[in-house]
């Protein structure tokens, strides 16, 4: 900061000088003391220097409305709401959210380094501040097939980058405890830098719980009981409760909202949909979901402000204070927490749930060919869909509502007319399979798949986390070959085929995982396509996509389907389908 800029402000927190704007008559959340105080905030520049009795060049009356922090998501993946970085802003900055910090590990799993340049690029003059933490499980185990491998001396540079703050959920937690030289290499790069190591290790304890957490990894976000978040906590872990569109893993941590673990607590989406944050809202839709179940409405506002701000070294942000920066959000009403306005470094960016300059994508397709032409496979084929192995008895990976653990079921196998071999519609059982996209390999994993709910056709879709090659869920082969193909012929989406027609679909030519479409257009085609699959069965309490996309990481327990088949993911091994 230059000299004269530093008296300005010290002039305007004193009074000597008009501040460029003051809001007054404010009612500020003050996250510090968990009180509400009334006083005007004086803004110069992009920063607050005053709070109490102030006047200004400019000065809008607030008439007593509420004023907090801009809010913060700790934990996303801007992939997951299948928008560009533009369209992403358009999306959550009117509903509040004025920094996200993101991990760019889904477009990483397909194009490297080129989509992680592309992720740095297209958000770099966004008004949303995007952090990024550097992708550390390219691809996430050893027993995956992505499209691109990252080691530490490739993300190594990246660490010189402001908005870098640190090495993303940490996934291989089995390779970690196990001293895998490849992750240590990447823990001591992030440590060495001053940065932070996130975590993501769904069920780990006792004494390799501790060993994760001795090699350095600082926070987890997949914590979906609190008997695992409260051993976490003991332990020194920041916990991020996650709310998304597939995992929702606040009701069940709901006493963590209240001292001694709120300090600790942050409020993170990892995944959503880009219509539950148009209608619903981002961080602001938590907290009011934390507000409506009894929390001090304050508390929750830390949690998704100071918190984050405090555990990622964001100084001088997360509060409304003297020297903060002026990132404001105007309420209407603290307990329905209804955002009118949003302020971004001291100037209107947003109100109505309306950006008032909103960005247009702009992007050297040349640059980042890797990241618009990411298919590298042959038509599906049914022989591809041919189940090799044989026996009595089939394993079935288990969805669980609202959660992305799966648990294992064994059943005899499955022999009904009018459906693939090992389907049974009425128990829930449809047949699943994976194709590698990247390298033409001709690799196919095929399992079963329970408590989807489908009774006829096929679903398909090109976000397949981590390594997102294409998945398709199905009750018959046909089906499934024109699904699988359709999201091939697009270069990346969703699909959905029924008796030999294509009943939706809605192209993500961004690496198989965005599109280049605003949040509204995007929303409409895939309401369009859960609505059809919601007539034909898909489970209430499952989202279609979402939901689907998480039955290939093999680091969330018990069972999963990749390239490679199923994956017992405890032991790391490849099991059988069928025996």
């Amino acid at each position: 900061m230059q000299s004269d800029e530093l008296k300005r402000r010290i002039s305007a927190g004193r009074g000597d000088a008009l501040a460029d704007l003051v809001l007054k008559n404010a009612r500020i959340v003050n996250v510090f003391t968990d009180e509400i105080d009334t006083a005007d905030i004086a803004i110069s520049g992009n920063s607050i220097v005053g709070v109490g009795t102030y006047h200004g060049r400019k000065e809008v009356d607030l008439h007593g409305k509420y004023v907090c922090p801009g809010l913060i998501d700790g934990h996303i993946h801007i992939e997951s709401s299948m928008l560009c970085g533009p369209a992403f802003e358009q999306a959550v900055l009117p509903h509040g959210t004025t920094a996200v910090v993101t991990d760019p590990h889904e477009i990483s799993n397909v194009a490297g380094l080129e989509g992680l340049d592309f992720m740095l690029e297209t958000t770099k003059n966004l008004t949303l501040s995007v952090y990024f933490m550097l992708p550390s499980c390219v691809p996430a185990t050893d027993l995956d097939e992505s499209g691109a491998v990252l080691n530490a001396e490739q993300l190594r540079p990246y660490y010189g980058d402001p908005r870098v703050l640190g090495l993303a959920e940490l996934m291989n937690a089995y390779g970690t405890v196990r001293c895998d030289p490849k992750i240590l290499q990447k823990i001591r790069d992030c440590t060495e830098a001053g940065k932070i190591v996130d975590g993501h290790a769904p069920l780990l304890s006792d004494k390799d719980l501790n060993a994760y957490i001795a090699a350095g990894v600082q926070s987890d976000h997949e914590c979906s009981n609190i008997e695992e978040a409260m051993e976490k906590f003991r332990l020194g872990q920041y916990i991020m409760i996650r709310e998304g569109t597939a995992a929702k893993n606040m009701e069940a941590l709901m006493p963590l909202f209240r001292e001694p673990y709120c300090s600790r607590c942050m409020l993170v989406t990892d995944d959503k949909h880009p219509g539950d944050l148009l209608q619903g809202g981002h961080i602001d839709y938590i907290i009011r979901k934390a507000i409506a179940a009894g929390v001090d409405p304050v508390v929750a506002v830390r949690m998704g402000t100071l918190v984050p701000c405090q555990y990622f070294g964001l100084a001088h942000s997360g509060a409304v204070a003297p020297g903060y920066t002026a990132d404001l959000i105007v309420l209407s009403d603290l307990e329905k927490f209804t955002v009118e306005q949003v302020y971004k470094k001291g100037k209107l960016v947003a109100q109505q749930g309306r950006m008032l300059h909103p960005a247009a994508l702009t992007v050297d397709k040349a640059r980042f060919a890797r990241v618009f032409d990411s298919f590298n496979m042959d038509e599906i084929t049914p022989e591809q869909l041919q189940l090799k192995q044989t026996g009595t008895r089939q394993r079935v990976i288990c969805l669980t509502p609202h959660a992305l653990l799966t648990t294992e079921k064994i059943v005899p196998f499955c022999q009904h007319p009018g459906t693939a071999p090992g389907v049974d519609v009425a128990q829930k059982i449809v047949k699943l399979a994976v194709f590698e996209r990247h390298h033409r390999s001709g690799h196919v994993g095929l399992g079963f798949l329970g408590n989807y709910g489908l009774q006829r056709g096929a679903v398909a879709s090109s976000i397949a986390h981590d390594s997102h090659n294409l998945i398709v869920a199905g009750t018959n082969d046909a089906d499934m070959v024109l699904a699988g193909n359709t999201v091939r012929k697009n270069k990346g989406g969703l699909a959905f085929a029924l008796n030999g027609q294509v009943v939706g679909e809605l192209p993500l030519p961004v690496a198989g995982l965005m599109s280049t479409e605003s949040a509204e257009s995007v929303e409409e085609k895939l309401q369009a396509l859960k609505a059809a699959l919601k007539a034909h069965g898909i489970s209430e309490d499952i989202d279609a996509f979402m939901t689907l996309a998480f039955v290939s990481l093999p680091v969330i327990p018990k069972l999963r389907l990749n390239t490679y088949g199923i994956v017992d993911v405890d032991a790391q091994q490849i099991v059988p389908a069928v025996f």
